[in-house]
């Protein structure tokens, strides 16, 4: 399990959503190929190979949180994690925004904080809880991706029992507008995803939205995959589902894969993935894809784990910014190796730089 998703015991099964009559009896046949609901085949966007060159990964990472947790009784006073951090220009003014994560015992919730510089952040409040009244429940509405759509932020969250990824719309961070509905389902009986669909984040690339999300099956595998859309509502996924599948045995992911963090650079689309092993420490791995799709990881290893007292079991929840030559990072860590919550959370920033490799000198 992975940052804020609901705790394995408490996950139910999924209930199908496939008609009955003729449509259920031709899903059934096809289910094998590709399930109820919407699929298809697609790739992201072909990048220019002129600026695709070979790269190592190089960080430097700030050594202390840039947002801690709140005060006894405040909405995120045990855990504050998951950022989802977005530039906005304002007046000419550029301001990030970070709707993040914060747990105050029982419930997941959504703050949102603001920076003129991306260190230094100002708290706002939480800005979005679970509704028990709704197909939410009572444990979380949070765990979200951001982005600007038009005049609106769109955020993505995660919510339900099973999880599920709904959608919620704003125009100033503070007040929030909720679909009725998720708009991410469960896949069908026997599906990657039929017990959960969670830790969404979405990016642009065209005239398509790309959503990269944690699916979860009845063997209780999570493993990673993708959908489009055009609008932010009706997604469409991947028939090919997982696009990234467990690590090796005794590898920093064997347990679990989840909150992914997509950007293209140098010629090609990189991922940030959190890992899970078997005794429950998280730590950051990097693959990279030419089409979105076909995912290659960097290596066997972690790229960035816990070096400091305040996050030496977990890092996770990883958020981007391409800014040049640099990505900027933001990810959550903790000092308990936990799979959900309790991990004392806050939120850390790093820096990525993916380096040329310099070619050896021809002989003379």
């Amino acid at each position: 399990m992975t940052g804020n998703e609901i705790p394995l015991d408490k996950v139910r099964r999924n209930p199908q959503d496939c008609a009955a009559g003729l449509r259920f009896a031709v899903c059934g046949l096809v289910l094998l190929m590709s399930g109820c609901g919407n699929y298809a085949d697609f790739r992201l966007p072909a990048l220019s190979q002129a600026s695709r060159a070979a790269v190592v990964p190089r960080w430097q990472t700030d050594p202390e949180p840039v947002l801690g947790r709140g005060p006894a009784g405040a909405f995120d006073s045990v855990d504050a994690l998951n950022p989802s951090v977005i530039v906005r220009n304002q007046t000419g003014v550029r301001i990030w925004w970070n709707l993040y994560s914060g747990f105050d015992g029982t419930a997941w919730h959504t703050g949102l904080a603001r920076s003129i510089d991306g260190v230094l952040w100002e708290k706002l409040g939480k800005v979005l809880s679970p509704d028990p009244g709704s197909w939410e429940g009572r444990y979380i509405a949070a765990n979200g991706s951001s982005l600007e759509v038009g005049k609106e932020i769109f955020y993505w969250y995660q919510a339900g029992e099973p999880p599920r990824v709904g959608l919620a719309r704003s125009t100033d961070g503070r007040r929030w507008r909720k679909d009725a509905q998720p708009v991410l389902p469960l896949g069908p009986r026997g599906s990657w995803d039929e017990r959960a669909s969670a830790d969404p984040y979405v990016v642009r690339y065209g005239e398509y939205l790309y959503m990269y999300y944690l699916g979860e099956d009845r063997a209780r595998r999570q493993r990673l995959g993708v959908a489009r859309s055009q609008d932010g509502v009706v997604w469409w996924k991947l028939r090919g589902n997982p696009v990234l599948e467990l690590g090796d045995a005794a590898a920093f992911d064997e347990q679990g894969l989840g909150e992914p963090a997509v950007w293209a650079s140098h010629g090609r689309y990189w991922m940030l993935y959190t890992g899970r092993d078997r005794v429950e420490n998280r730590r950051l791995g990097l693959a990279w894809s030419a089409d979105g799709v076909t995912w290659k990881r960097w290596s066997g290893n972690a790229v960035l784990a816990g070096d400091r007292p305040w996050n030496a079991k977990v890092v996770c929840d990883p958020t981007v910014e391409v800014e040049g030559g640099r990505i900027r990072v933001w990810f959550g860590g903790g000092d308990v190796a936990h799979p959900a919550e309790n991990i004392h959370g806050q939120i850390g920033r790093a820096t990525l730089f993916l380096d040329p490799v310099e070619k050896p000198a021809e002989k003379q």
